[in-house]
């Protein structure tokens, strides 16, 4: 099948005829269901038990579509750093979020989405990342004052989601958003919600209705102030940096490219932080011997507990910087990624026709034993310098590759040393006696019930 067999991207792509794909082996499923339902119940097993009977390529069929599924850290070199530019992630990612975070950066392909990573990356150089930090620092202080001052049992996951909220609208919209901060949580509240609920339409009553109502909300919000961050110079806040953010030709990004962009990083940022940084706590309060390392790095940067954190600290915490990665390998914040083929391209000795959905999987990957002995041990000595140097460079992508490399990814790691910084010094987490937590992994990880952890001052 040529590229022009398939339909422009306006349209949407055409999945390429079921016959041309039975030369891959796999199991489709029932009818129209396909293996969806085993999927979404132990996603984990099911690849893994799926890479075993068929190999590091296999066919299956979810969510309404045959896709072909590649494994392995080449698969992820493979359409990650996509030399070829045979994959499309915008007809990868439009049927998941495209109705809630439409044109969002993981939303545009090739030269457009080049431009318009380069228009957005002004916000994240070292400048506007420091102004980010000053409010970042204190949110973080004071909610784990607030979480020292009750100590016992607590829920990580619901605690963290607040936090990361609180967190993303004081560096993203600024400071002084005013009383409408709480409405605007809400409504991003619930289109984060929606974009991983099981009814995809906007049926009244629904989550994806709820969804599509605070997306409205969001961006009249949006509307309303760019041309008054526009009218003033500066701001520290994200919302404000691109607000007077330029393509290459010098002009300013149109009010709908804001609002787009804005409301994809808001969302890409709050629920993979609350995911990563739940999955961080769980492994301290599970592994008690690592926790008191990661205590006296924080506590060898001569803070005192309530004191501000210097940005210039932060590269002082090697080991919680560690940790972090080794957090996200055994818990990668998006499991699995989404692609459409645009082009016909060959791996590992199989023909795959433009138009089929493919997906690489990070979890798979992350866990494969021949690259990480023991893969469910928490160890972060697995990313010193020594340990990762003849690593595969695409053995660990918690956050993607290529050109669709997570652009807030040092964003993240600003964030959680910040955050391990003042949880250390100030909590000492351990798990109830007995207690296993049970997690869901897809589409984010998230503990089933919340994370029950008990805190105590350290």
């Amino acid at each position: 099948m040529s590229m022009q067999s398939v339909a422009s991207p306006a349209i949407g792509w055409t999945p390429p005829k079921r016959n041309t794909l039975t030369h891959i082996p796999g199991d489709e499923g029932w009818p129209f269901i396909g293996k969806t339902l085993e999927v979404l119940a132990d996603p984990k097993g099911h690849i893994e038990a799926n890479a075993a009977k068929y190999g590091l390529v296999y066919r299956s069929h979810l969510f309404g579509e045959t896709s072909i599924v590649l494994l392995g850290p080449e698969a992820n070199e493979l359409v990650m750093f996509d030399r070829a530019r045979q994959f499309s992630s915008e007809h990868g990612w439009g049927r998941i979020l495209g109705l809630l975070f439409p044109r969002g950066l993981m939303l545009r392909d090739f030269d457009e989405h080049r431009e318009h990573r380069q228009a957005l990356s002004v916000a994240f150089k070292s400048g506007p990342m420091r102004s980010y930090f000053t409010e970042l620092d204190k949110g973080i202080a004071a909610r784990i004052a607030q979480w020292k001052a009750r100590p016992g049992e607590m829920l990580v996951y619901p605690a963290m989601k607040q936090l990361t909220l609180d967190l993303a609208a004081a560096s993203f919209l600024g400071a002084d958003i005013g009383p409408e901060v709480d409405e605007i949580n809400r409504a991003f509240v619930d289109m984060v919600a929606a974009a991983v609920a099981a009814i995809r339409v906007p049926i009244p009553g629904t989550q994806m209705a709820r969804g599509v109502k605070g997306r409205k909300r969001i961006v009249a919000y949006f509307r309303e102030q760019i041309p008054i961050r526009r009218a003033r110079a500066g701001g520290d806040d994200l919302f404000s940096q691109l607000c007077h953010a330029t393509d290459e030709q010098g002009a300013l990004l149109s009010e709908q490219d804001v609002i787009d962009h804005m409301s994809f990083l808001m969302m890409a940022a709050h629920d993979t932080l609350t995911s990563s940084l739940t999955s961080l706590v769980a492994a301290l309060a599970a592994n008690p011997e690592w926790q008191q390392k990661l205590r006296e790095e924080a506590s060898s940067l001569g803070l005192a507990p309530g004191e501000p954190t210097a940005f210039e600290k932060l590269d002082a915490m090697p080991l919680s910087e560690m940790a972090f990665k080794e957090a996200l390998r055994i818990r990668p914040p998006v499991p699995s990624m989404p692609r459409r083929a645009v082009r016909d391209f060959s791996f590992m000795g199989y023909d795959i026709p433009a138009g089929t959905m493919v997906g690489v999987n990070p979890m798979f990957t992350h866990h494969m034993k021949d690259i990480w002995p023991d893969p469910d041990r928490f160890d972060p000595l697995r990313f010193t310098e020594e340990a990762q140097r003849n690593r595969h460079r695409f053995a660990w992508v918690p956050f993607g590759g290529g050109a669709h490399m997570c652009l807030g990814l040092h964003f993240a790691y600003m964030q959680t040393k910040c955050f391990m910084r003042h949880f250390l010094q100030n909590l000492e987490v351990s798990l109830p006696p007995g207690y296993q937590p049970s997690w869901q992994v897809w589409p984010i990880p998230k503990p089933r019930d919340g994370l029950r952890v008990t805190v105590k001052a350290a």
